[in-house]
Parts: C-alpha cells; sequence; structure tokens
C-alpha cells in the first residue's frame, strides 16, 4: 500500500532494477529494499526451465479471486490498482476458516531494520489468525546470502526459507533443488483450490517457482509491465509551460532548455535506463531475459546495435552538460531525493515505487510539490518497445524433510497472506491489529509507533497476492502508477526466456559482470564506445558463444514460456 523508496542512488543498478516488481507492490508496509539481481551456479540445462505442456502438468489451477473487485483491474502486465479511501467496516473475509492445525513453523527470511522480539503483539495475532505457531528466523537481509549459503550447506534448515531472486547465485539454486520439497501434490492442477488465495495467484508467478522441474516455491507476484519510470517535476513543468518529449531529440532540446549550471538547475541524472527503454534494448535487469531470438538467431542485449545507440545517446546527455553534477559520481551519489525537491534537476529515472515515495515525503513540507511519471518515447519519436520484466522474483521454499501436516501449515500461512487488499487478513498481515498497530483516519491507514516497530518484512516474505498498487493517502497517484504500467505494458514484448527459471552454469556466472561498469564510464566520457565494442568481442571469445549455445539447448529442449 505504502511501499518504501528505491535505491537512492542517482539512478537504478542492476541489482535495483526490479525494484517494485519484486518487492514494492507487494511488501506494502514493511522496510524491505527494493533490489533484485541473477547469478547462476552449475546445473544441468534442464533445471528451473520446465515450461510447456510439462508445466501445465504442474501448475496450480487458476481461480480469480472475487472476494474484492479493484478499482483498476490488471492489463499489459499490470498490477490491479486501488484508489477509493479504506473503511474498516467493509473489509471482506478471504479465509473463512483457520486451515492451521496448531503446528509450529519456522522461516527464516531476510530482514531490513530491527528485528522485533518473538512473541510480539504482531506475531501472536497472526498466528492466532492463521492457526498456526510461526516462529521466525531473521536474518540481516544486506548479508542474507552469506546466511542462506551457510544454512542451506548444513543439516540445519528451517521448515521454510525465503530466496529473494537476487540471493540465487553460487551453489544455492543447486541447493533449492536439492533441499527443498515439491509443493506440486499440495498445490498442482486443482489441488491449489483448498487454498483459495493461493489459487488467485497470476499463473506467470507460479512458472517461475518451478525449479528442477518441480514446483518448489510460493512466490511473491510482480507485474512484468516496466518498473522504470521517467519521473518528473510536474509542477515546475507547468509553470514553465515545459512539455514532455516524444523523442530523443526532443529530451535533448527541452534538457539544455531547463539547465541553468549558474542558478544550480540541470534537466536530469543518468538518463541511461530510459535509453535502453526508448532504443528499445533487451532487458537488463536478469541475465536470461537479456537474450532474444532475432531472425533465428539468438542474440544478447550487448551484441545489438540499439545497446550501443542508447549509450551513446546517454554520453550526449552528459557532454551536453545537462546532467547534475552528482550522477558523474556514480553509483555513490547522494540520495537524489532532497535535490529533487530543490528543482536542482527535474528528471530522474527510478523505480514506480518513488512515484509514490517522494509524494509522501513532500507532502507536508512542500505542498506544490507534484511529482509525476513521462511515458516512455521511441527515440525516432514513434511507440517504444520495451521489453518485461519477471513476474515474480522472491520465493519461499519448504523444508525437504518437512512432514505433510508442516507443509499443510505453512500453505495455511500463505493462503492468509497471499490475500488481495481489501480484506481482513491484508490488513492484519500488511497493518497488524487496529488500534495496537494502526489506526484509519479519513480512510487512511497510519502505524502506530508499536506498528512501525513490529509489523515489518515478515509475513508478506511467504507469499502475496497479484501485484497490487494502492495508496489511500494519494488515491491520484496510484491511479497515475497503474495506468502508467498499462500504457507502457502496451508497447512490452516479452523476451524469449521470460517466466523462466534458469541458472546460468558456474563458468560463466562471471563473464557478464563487467559490463555496467563499462556502461557507466561510456556514458559518462570515461571510455568509448569502441572499448565496449572490444568487451563484447572478448565476451564472445571468453564463453559468450558457448553460453549462447547453452541458451539455445534450453529452447531446444523447452520451448519459450512467453506468450
Amino acid at each position: 500500500m505504502t511501499p518504501n523508496a528505491a535505491s537512492a542512488s542517482s539512478g537504478p543498478s542492476r541489482r535495483s532494477f526490479l525494484a517494485s516488481t519484486a518487492v514494492a507492490t507487494a511488501a506494502v508496509a514493511g522496510g524491505v529494499p527494493l533490489l533484485s539481481a541473477c547469478g547462476g551456479s552449475d546445473g544441468g540445462s534442464r533445471d528451473g526451465t520446465t515450461s510447456g505442456k510439462d508445466a501445465k502438468k504442474i501448475l496450480p489451477a487458476y481461480v480469480a479471486s472475487n472476494v474484492v473487485t479493484p478499482d483498476i483491474p490488471a492489463k499489459n502486465g499490470s498490477a490491479i490498482g486501488f484508489t477509493s479511501k479504506l473503511d474498516l467496516a467493509t473489509l471482506k473475509t478471504s479465509v473463512t476458516k483457520k486451515l492451521g492445525k496448531g503446528g509450529k513453523v519456522t522461516v527464516m527470511s531476510p530482514f531490513w531494520g530491527s528485528p522485533p522480539k518473538s512473541g510480539n503483539a504482531y506475531y501472536k495475532a497472526m498466528n492466532e489468525l492463521i492457526g498456526v505457531d510461526v516462529a521466525w528466523q531473521n536474518q540481516d537481509g544486506n548479508t542474507y546470502d552469506q546466511k542462506l549459503g551457510a544454512i542451506l550447506a548444513s543439516s540445519d534448515i528451517p521448515d521454510v526459507v525465503v530466496v529473494p531472486g537476487w540471493n540465487m547465485s553460487g551453489k544455492i539454486p543447486t541447493a533449492i533443488i536439492s533441499k527443498f520439497a515439491d509443493l506440486g501434490p499440495y498445490l498442482s492442477g486443482d489441488a491449489v483450490k483448498d487454498y483459495p488465495n493461493l489459487a488467485a495467484i497470476p499463473t506467470d508467478a507460479w512458472q517461475r517457482s518451478i525449479f528442477g522441474g518441480k514446483l518448489r516455491g510460493l512466490p511473491m507476484p510482480a507485474p512484468w509491465a516496466p518498473s522504470i519510470v521517467p519521473l518528473y517535476r510536474k509542477d515546475i513543468f507547468d509553470k514553465e509551460g515545459y512539455e514532455i518529449p516524444k523523442s530523443c531529440d526532443e529530451f535533448m532540446a527541452l534538457a539544455k532548455e531547463i539547465t541553468n549550471a549558474k542558478a544550480k538547475r540541470w534537466a536530469c541524472l543518468d538518463m541511461k535506463w530510459t535509453a535502453f527503454q526508448a532504443f528499445g534494448v533487451f532487458s537488463g535487469s536478469e541475465k536470461p531475459l537479456g537474450w532474444n531470438m532475432v531472425d533465428g538467431k539468438l542474440v544478447y542485449r550487448v551484441e545489438t546495435e540499439q545497446y550501443l545507440e542508447a549509450l551513446e545517446w546517454s554520453r550526449k546527455l552528459f557532454e551536453a552538460g545537462v546532467v547534475h553534477p552528482d550522477s558523474k559520481m556514480g553509483k555513490n551519489a547522494p540520495d537524489p531525493g532532497p535535490k529533487f525537491a530543490a528543482g536542482e534537476f527535474l528528471i530522474y529515472a527510478q523505480n514506480i515505487s518513488q512515484w509514490w515515495g517522494r509524494t509522501a515525503e513532500q507532502a507536508t513540507q512542500n505542498p506544490k510539490f507534484k511529482i509525476w511519471g513521462m511515458d516512455v518515447w521511441g527515440h525516432d519519436g514513434g511507440n517504444p518497445t520495451i521489453y518485461a520484466e519477471q513476474p515474480a522474483g522472491i520465493f519461499a521454499f519448504v523444508n525437504k524433510k518437512a512432514s505433510e501436516s508442516v507443509i499443510r501449515d505453512v500453505l495455511a500461512v500463505a493462503n492468509v497472506t497471499a490475500a488481495p487488499y481489501g480484506t481482513k487478513e491484508y490488513m492484519m498481515t500488511n497493518y497488524g491489529v487496529e488500534g495496537t498497530h494502526y489506526t484509519v483516519k479519513d480512510g487512511v491507514p497510519a502505524k502506530t509507533d508499536q506498528g512501525n516497530l513490529e509489523v515489518m518484512n515478515a509475513y508478506v516474505m511467504v507469499a502475496s497476492p497479484a501485484a497490487t498498487i494502492a495508496h489511500p493517502d494519494f488515491p491520484e497517484v496510484a491511479k497515475g502508477q497503474v495506468e502508467w504500467e498499462q500504457r507502457m505494458g502496451a508497447f512490452t514484448k516479452k523476451s524469449t526466456f521470460w517466466g523462466m527459471q534458469i541458472t546460468e552454469p558456474n563458468r560463466y556466472t562471471n563473464l557478464s559482470n563487467d559490463f555496467e561498469q563499462l556502461e557507466d564510464d561510456i556514458v559518462r566520457g570515461r571510455k568509448k564506445i569502441s572499448d565496449m565494442q572490444q568487451a563484447v568481442s572478448d565476451w564472445k571469445s571468453k564463453g559468450g558463444d558457448k553460453l549462447r549455445d547453452w541458451y539455445k539447448q534450453i529452447l531446444d529442449e523447452n520451448g519459450s514460456a512467453a506468450s
């Protein structure tokens, strides 16, 4: 309902690219950082690549929830949207009977912030609602991959382990296949109907939960529409009469008009990620998404003319002096929020969650402030070609040694945490107990001090409903966000390996790691386009061409999950 602001760098990195798609639209009340990445490990080409007829035998039946009707239904890969005020008196019930049998379930999950004490009022209320005694083993999210590796290598694995996509590197994907249970017997086909809120999770998210040919994950669904938005100061645009650009040339002309370095005003921050969208570059958010069939050949994003053109245009913005000096610092640039609010720059590309985040941040101190999202343009003034993001990015897994009763209790937990917005279960999961953890005034919920301490990123990590955007405090922002996703989703294509869970062999894990730094160096004028061309040539000879063959084998054996 109120996603956190994404990475505070001057531009999204690969690790923050899927920010809201992985977390912000689902972990709406916690302090979850918005990250994404991918890795690889040794694993056969069949690992996690089940699609087509084989997947249909495994996937849960989809049964849309009719408990709550969204104000804006999902379309073109968007989240669903709610624009009305919250009325506790009209909250629906999506879990009509307690499915938990009173057992104890241990859950290890990444946590950002100070974990609350066990047995607190929020945990007690949730466990009572579910009928399961959930015991949390919260671990520091910033060093989670280290803890995860150690736990999965041991014989002492908790009943449930949450694994974000960005932590699936090294030996972890192999461990997922060997250490976690097949949930197919409980969820495949009509079996999922015992858990109506899980049945309402979109099939695309379940497809991403297939690891090693088995349904092993409980997903956190995400929109596949783009999540990186060219955000801009609409209030200043309106005041100055600036028009939204519809091509790269128009953007450059506008940027020069806006910029006045003596007056400490620049047009933008680093616009590389918007350039990738404008020039139609394959997604850089996850390695498999960077591959696509072009004229019968499998091509990686860095091999394309569009990729070089996007970098060249981004470089020209720096060269023209229209980019705020902070962007020259790259990833360690300060939080852009204060300078954006001060009007030092008017446009920046970031995660869609910052649309709400900046609005809420400035609402009281700067009432004239208005942030909005530009529609992405095609570089030449036509429609853009944007590539879809993954429909799920965080997963919960159940220990292979768990008994049926423990698995059933875990699914009882997930069935509550996947309750849709507008239900009592959703409010409990995301806000806690009314009066204790939150209050509602004029249809807007606000956490109490106790709520801020106790109701953080816990239960939402087990499973979540279909991606949802709802801001009762700023409903016009929720409407703007969903409608932007829908408009941009209309120009979004699914690349060849979209929706598939693929782990690259360990020997290729670091093959593409240096490209992002080189991109940033080129954009900032420290390196040349020819340096990238040489890097691509080296990439091919060092394993890129062999990796292409590996992906082609996956495609030949499994087909594409994209449709």
